[in-house]
């Protein structure tokens, strides 16, 4: 569970520690969300901090480290270094955490290696790589790391919907430019997407002969890629509820939708998202107009 202490340290300030500490603008989900989903998988605990003093502090020269950071979501190491961007922080933690698939984990450091998804591993959580082993784990967690980055892409373009001119308008000032881009983002933005993350999970090796009905978008374990994609389609679902039920009675996209309601019921995750940890939506990136829904 994660813990919600607050301080009035500084964050380029934290001494060298066992906890990693989140920094993210209180009350929503946002793209913070992606980094917290990936502690509470694993089961490893982290402070979240959403005091907006201490995160505008992240972006001022005189108040943190070289780099200064241009946005949260922002991420305390243990070694008391910061690192921000959502994708950039997700490839940092993912084999710390057993998130980066069978090899890519194995990258981390055995002394970093923390979480209950190492439990999978048995006993490959002791075991280092081998020089050639190193490229190919690599290769696996750029493979999901890349994909996480495709997932950010569309949360991107759902954010855009209601906020198509600029984001330092209210939606009601560009309520017009919303109607239009948001019917083409129903369309044919949210189908492409769906469809290539389908074809994703339905033509993976690891798992497309199974039979076990379980599918993963690497490998055949969860990685940070199946979270950030899980996290996006419940955010899509919450703001476009019918387009999103349309397209769930449409069977090519059966192994999307099975991801979803796999992590969403699992036990791993679904503890959290039943608590009051969890950040409602309704503000931020995802947040339902009835006006920009529809079924296509």
């Amino acid at each position: 569970m994660a813990s919600r202490k607050s301080t009035d340290q500084p964050p380029e300030k934290k001494r060298k520690t066992n906890e990693y500490t989140l920094y993210y603008w209180p009350g929503v989900p946002g793209r913070g969300e992606h980094v917290r989903l990936a502690f509470e998988f694993a089961g490893v605990l982290y402070k979240d901090i959403g005091e907006p003093a201490q995160i505008t502090r992240l972006t001022q020269v005189s108040h943190t480290a070289h780099p200064p950071h241009f946005a949260p979501p922002a991420l305390a190491l243990p070694s008391g270094k910061l690192l921000s961007q959502t994708s950039n922080i997700l490839n940092l933690i993912a084999p710390r955490l057993g998130l980066a698939g069978a090899l890519g984990s194995l990258l981390a450091p055995r002394s970093q290696r923390v979480g209950k998804a190492w439990e999978e591993f048995g006993e490959d959580k002791e075991r280092e790589l081998t020089d050639e082993e190193r490229v190919d784990a690599e290769e696996e967690r750029a493979v999901v790391n890349q994909l996480v980055l495709t997932a950010l892409d569309l949360n991107n373009e759902a954010h855009d919907t209601h906020h198509p001119i600029a984001v330092s308008l209210y939606y009601e000032d560009q309520k017009e430019a919303a109607l239009a881009y948001s019917a083409s983002f129903r369309a044919e933005r949210i189908p492409k997407f769906l469809k290539h993350f389908n074809a994703v999970l339905t033509s993976n090796p690891k798992t497309k002969n199974s039979g076990a009905g379980q599918t993963f978008l690497v490998g055949a374990r969860t990685t940070t890629a199946d979270l950030v994609l899980f996290q996006v389609l419940d955010g899509l679902i919450y703001a476009f509820p019918k387009r999103m039920n349309k397209l769930r009675k449409d069977d090519a996209y059966d192994a999307v939708f099975a991801l979803h309601e796999s992590l969403r019921d699992g036990p791993a995750l679904k503890g959290y998202l039943d608590s009051d940890r969890r950040r409602p939506y309704g503000m931020g990136i995802f947040r339902h107009y009835e006006e920009l829904d529809g079924e296509d």
